[in-house]
């Protein structure tokens, strides 16, 4: 049942939240209520409407919960938003111009931050019920990281955190693009925080760097033109005439986030837990071409590439070798083209063709096409060589 107390108690609750958020290692939040949430709803319902969404089906499947945190959890009275910042200690751009290595967005590229902030945000949870009952007030709080139906971003911009920027993520004039969020919702009735402001002014360089034109209009993202989505959520082959735009992204994609000018304010995380892994960052391709699943499983492990499973993970490295067109990688590519997923066979096919031998293309066609069993990668064979 949501819980009242005084004024003084609601203040003093708040402070040790606060306190103790920082030593939990949070960088920073603030508290909001469940009410507001109208003008995001309406967004989300157009990003859906249009299609925009793609296969995350779980996006519409849940759409009013979304837009109602009191749709998700009747008694909810506060909802704190966390922050933590994974600024990278490089600049993530500067890894595009490596072809030989596959760029992995950096917030995949360190231990699975789903775990490390879920932890956290039980500790300080448990500390707030623990607070909240010396001063007589027993609560319930229910925590969530990206795994629920809930608008993080949206509701990080009404507790105050910063805004939702052009490019849709939020901007924190702290730590700019660069932040983790997680949320507790509380009965508890406690002081709020007032909403951002935006601070964009007329900069639109997230919007310009896009390598595949996905924000049609500043605020507005659509994903199945976006790279993270691409290579992340989109569970078939990456259509065509977005592969070379992917150039050696093979997992995610920080464009639009690298260049933010608040970024400049960014600081690394404070968790060794959430430290950034070369080897996962820029990986040589010519070793990603042969993991096989046990390979593929153990060198992600822990991490949030690990989720996508070894095929598209494979899909995503094909296109990057493709795109790369370095002959010393012609042998791994070859050897995927009869892979047991379809997924990555029709990807070798595209990336064998964009080697430039037209002759070894027809030889493998002729050789494999006939037998081919999926209609996609006997597609990829017909499209011919693109080099």
């Amino acid at each position: 049942m949501p819980t009242s107390i005084s004024e003084a108690a609601r203040q003093r609750l708040r402070e040790r939240l606060l306190a103790r958020a920082r030593t939990e290692g949070f960088d920073d939040i603030g508290i909001t209520g469940p009410s507001g949430m109208a003008q995001a709803a309406t967004r989300l319902a157009h990003f859906i409407e249009l299609g925009r969404h793609g296969d995350m089906d779980w996006l519409r499947d849940r759409a009013e919960w979304r837009g109602d945190p009191a749709e998700l959890w009747p008694e909810v009275r506060s909802i704190i938003m966390l922050a933590t910042s994974f600024a990278p200690p490089v600049d993530p751009l500067d890894g595009l111009s490596r072809t030989d290595r596959g760029a992995v967005s950096v917030y995949a590229a360190r231990r699975d931050y789903h775990d490390v902030v879920k932890g956290r945000l039980k500790q300080l949870g448990q500390s707030l019920l623990a607070d909240a009952r010396q001063v007589g007030a027993p609560a319930e709080i229910k925590v969530f990281v990206d795994t629920a139906p809930v608008m993080e971003k949206p509701l990080a911009a009404r507790a105050g955190l910063g805004w939702q920027g052009k490019h849709t993520n939020l901007v924190s004039r702290r730590h700019g693009s660069w932040t983790f969020l997680g949320a507790i919702f509380t009965t508890l009735d406690l002081p709020q925080d007032a909403p951002s402001g935006d601070h964009c002014g007329s900069c639109r360089r997230c919007l310009d760097i896009c390598p595949t034109a996905a924000f049609p209009a500043p605020y507005q993202l659509d994903a199945t033109r976006c790279i993270a989505y691409l290579t992340v959520e989109h569970q078939g082959q990456i259509p065509d005439r977005f592969r070379t735009a992917i150039g050696n992204r093979i997992f995610g994609c920080d464009d639009c986030l690298a260049v933010c000018p608040w970024n400049r304010f960014a600081t690394e995380s404070r968790d060794a837990r959430l430290e950034m892994r070369e080897d996962l960052h820029l990986a040589p391709l010519a070793e990603l071409l042969t993991l096989d699943d046990a390979a593929f499983r153990k060198r992600f492990a822990g991490t949030p590439v690990k989720r996508l499973g070894r095929a598209r993970f494979l899909r995503n490295v094909l296109v990057a070798a493709g795109n790369a067109n370095d002959p010393g990688l012609l042998q791994q590519v070859r050897s995927l083209l009869g892979d047991e997923s379809p997924l990555v066979r029709g990807m070798a096919v595209w990336a064998l063709g964009r080697f430039g031998d037209a002759t070894l293309f027809r030889a493998e066609a002729r050789a494999r096409q006939a037998t081919e069993p999926d209609a996609g990668v006997r597609a990829e064979w017909d499209a011919g060589p693109k080099g």
